[in-house]
C-alpha cells in the first residue's frame, strides 16, 4: 500500500492550502485516517484524524482552522487549511491505521513541506 501525500508549500499568514494524500480505494473503507505534522525539532503530532462514522478529532492549535475529509470511492482524503500561521510550518504526513490485533496496519505517505510566512 502506497499513500501519497501532495498539496504543500509555501503562503503568507493568513492563507490557506489543501493537502491531498491518494490511496489504495479500497483501504479507506477499514481504516482511520490522520494527518500528522511535524516541525524542525519537535515530535511529530496529531493533526486531525477521521474515524469511522465520520467521527473527527484535532489538536487544539488547529480547531476551527483545519478540516479533514475523504473520498473513499476515489481513495482520497484531505486536509482543508485555512488562516494559516507560522507555527503551522511543517513537514504534513498522512496516515491511515487499522488496530485490529490480526489483520492491522499501518501506513504513512511521503510528507509534503508547508511552510507559512509571516
Amino acid at each position: 500500500v502506497q499513500l501519497q501525500a501532495s498539496g504543500g508549500g509555501l503562503v503568507q499568514a493568513g492563507g490557506s492550502l489543501r493537502l491531498s494524500c491518494t490511496t489504495t480505494r479500497n483501504i479507506l473503507s477499514f481504516s482511520i485516517m490522520g494527518w500528522y505534522r511535524q516541525a524542525p525539532g519537535k515530535q511529530r503530532e496529531m493533526v486531525a484524524e477521521l474515524r469511522f462514522g465520520g467521527k473527527t478529532t484535532y489538536a487544539d492549535s488547529v480547531k476551527g482552522r483545519f478540516t479533514i475529509s475523504e473520498e473513499r470511492a476515489k481513495g482520497l482524503m484531505y486536509l482543508q487549511m485555512t488562516a494559516l500561521k507560522p507555527e503551522d510550518t511543517a513537514i504534513y504526513s498522512c496516515n491511515v491505521v487499522n488496530r485490529d490485533p490480526i489483520v492491522g496496519y499501518n501506513y504513512w505517505g511521503q510528507g509534503t513541506q508547508v511552510t507559512v510566512s509571516s
